[in-house]
């Protein structure tokens, strides 16, 4: 099948072209980051070292997940994990201890590196109910694709079959599991850490790094 490449995805009048869900579905996977370089963070001491390391990078891939809502009127007390990632790594912060939601509140606040993500805005909302700081240095990453011509939405998805010519994999049954709960599996893991490692992967590839 032909190639998705970015700089190829352009009509004749140079709007460029999204794949469709069922080209994206005949894509190879994408190589996601293995559970050995994902790091869950749950204490001040755990989350002192993790940003010792974040602040070596000068942009992070950012990304949140809350405890889904069920009911019309119900209101999240979200977000209950904040991960962000470097091309190498991903921390993934429970926001369970006071004491680490204050460094990750610092982290967020921090104005020395791009936090780049998509979806950002219920994110933020969020993040500034609950931490009471607004996050600094954040970049929409679906901003950048439509300043290059894209009338459609950008997620992430689309964005590495664009960039990469993979399908990005997520799990439904995952998104929808419990992100409060006092312990989370490998399989939550894997999937709130790759969110924030796939929008850093996009970021260096759409060559935004200074």
């Amino acid at each position: 099948m032909p190639a998705l490449g970015y700089a190829c995805l352009h009509t004749m009048r140079s709007v460029p072209h999204c794949p469709s869900a069922e080209a994206i579905a005949l894509l190879d996977p994408f190589e996601r980051l293995p559970l050995s370089q994902v790091q869950l963070v749950h204490s001040a001491e755990q989350a002192r070292h993790a940003a010792q390391a974040l602040q070596q990078a000068q942009a992070w891939g950012f990304d949140t997940e809350s405890k889904p809502t069920f009911h019309k009127d119900q209101v999240s007390d979200g977000p209950h994990t904040v991960q962000l990632a470097t091309p190498e790594r991903a921390w993934v912060f429970q926001l369970h201890d006071p004491d680490c939601r204050a460094v990750v509140a610092d982290l967020l606040a921090w104005p020395h590196a791009v936090k780049a993500g998509f979806g950002l805005r219920d994110d933020r909302a969020r993040i500034e109910r609950k931490l009471g700081v607004t996050p600094n240095q954040v970049l929409e990453l679906n901003t950048v694709f439509r300043q290059r011509g894209h009338r459609r939405e950008v997620g992430l998805k689309t964005a590495v079959a664009l960039l990469f010519q993979r399908r990005f994999l997520k799990s439904k049954k995952t998104a929808t599991t419990n992100w409060a709960a006092p312990q989370l599996s490998e399989a939550q893991l894997l999937y709130a850490a790759n969110d924030a490692y796939g929008a850093i992967r996009v970021y260096h590839a759409l060559k935004l790094a200074p």
